[in-house]
């Protein structure tokens, strides 16, 4: 490859004499932009704008009467009554909900009443349960002495009920 090195630029006027007159018509803009033309434009530009958002308004405001004159369900939802969203739901006034938890469970604890008739079990007032609990004790089981000492031969305790009932297990 060569390489060329020249101390000064080289002017193509000096080499292509084409170059030193300018050709007629090239010459910088003489005049400016037409401001009336851009002015125009704009004009229009903006009165369509309004034009269509004023068309959309009103259009949107078609649709939205005709939906609520032909408010009717959907073709497959017709003989369905409106069902509501698997539990749980949302609450409106969560608030309120618990205050009437607690008042019924408030009332439970402080009322009598029957659980159950057959059975002869009925509900008394917390504050009297307890009161009796203490005055007659809780119920205890009877004691059978060395129970466990009288374990029938091949009997073990069975692992899937916490050692509470026995089981025979081939040695």
């Amino acid at each position: 490859m060569a390489h060329f090195q020249h101390s000064e630029a080289i002017d193509p006027t000096e080499t292509n004499p084409e170059y030193r007159d300018t050709p007629p018509g090239a010459a910088h803009e003489h005049t400016d932009a037409n401001v009336w033309l851009i002015a125009k434009f704009g004009l229009w530009l903006l009165i369509s704008a309004i034009v269509i958002h004023v068309g959309m308004g009103f259009l949107f405001g078609l649709f939205v009467e005709q939906r609520t004159e032909a408010e009717q369900p959907f073709p497959l939802a017709v003989g369905q009554e409106r069902r509501l969203p698997a539990e749980p739901r949302l609450q409106q006034f969560p608030e309120n909900e618990f205050y009437e938890f607690r008042q019924r469970e408030e009332r439970t604890l402080q009322s009598y009443g029957w659980i159950d008739r057959e059975a002869g079990r009925i509900q008394i007032p917390i504050a009297e349960a307890m009161r009796l609990t203490v005055e007659r004790g809780l119920p205890a089981r009877v004691a059978q002495p060395d129970a466990q000492a009288e374990e029938p031969r091949g009997l073990i305790p069975a692992d899937s009920s916490s050692d509470r009932t026995m089981e025979r297990r081939a040695r």
